[in-house]
């Protein structure tokens, strides 16, 4: 049990790491109060910049990759150590303690550790998140077909519960982070791809 408290906790430190907000203090910009008031790639993006937005992304993916092939590089015979340090890492990303608990919403995270996890189903999901998001103008369709088709792929890959579980724990907080998105969309206020492609930069 202490080895999975480990795993747990170096993913959870590691994902705590924000370069949204490492930049949002070079900035002099608090991007708790812009945009969609959250410290992740797309708020970073709107807000600041696309090269900004690129470099905060690259970083909460690269965290969770690297989080996943730590633990299982430090505990090699462990079951479940992968999953539980990428969950891990997207909690703290959403959650990180010195941030008063309040980071980003978790796509990247998640994405992150998918593509440690599984690089080609990684990919696959990554072609089809641009075709959503082309077609429907919302970013959040393709997050939400994320974080759902991952945990029903390990469902049926491993035919347990076990993994699917632990990775339905992000798809949950993920979800709830997102929730007024969905309300947005329902209500047809949803700022899409195009209009912020046009500067519009509504929350």
């Amino acid at each position: 049990m202490t080895s999975y408290f480990i795993v747990i906790l170096i993913g959870y430190l590691l994902g705590c790491s924000s370069m949204s907000y490492y930049i949002s203090q070079l900035k002099k910009v608090n991007l708790q109060e812009r945009g969609s008031k959250n410290l992740g790639a797309s708020n970073t993006m709107a807000v600041l910049g696309w090269k900004y937005g690129v470099l905060v992304g690259i970083h909460d993916i690269g965290k969770s990759i690297i989080a996943v092939i730590l633990a299982r590089y430090l505990f090699p015979d462990l079951e479940l150590v992968g999953f539980l340090a990428g969950i891990a890492s997207v909690i703290g990303h959403i959650f990180p303690f010195y941030l008063k608990f309040k980071g980003g919403k978790g796509f990247a995270s998640y994405f992150g550790m998918t593509l440690a996890l599984n690089w080609k189903l990684a990919l696959i999901i990554a072609l089809i998140v641009i075709i959503l998001t082309l077609i429907t103008d919302y970013i959040v369709i393709g997050t939400t077909f994320t974080i759902i088709t991952v945990p029903i792929f390990y469902g049926i890959m491993t035919k347990g519960f076990l993994v699917p579980f632990i990775l339905l724990i992000g798809t949950a907080v993920i979800i709830y982070k997102h929730r007024m998105n969905y309300v947005r969309i329902y209500n047809g206020n949803e700022m899409g791809l195009r209009s912020a492609n046009r500067g519009d930069h509504r929350a």
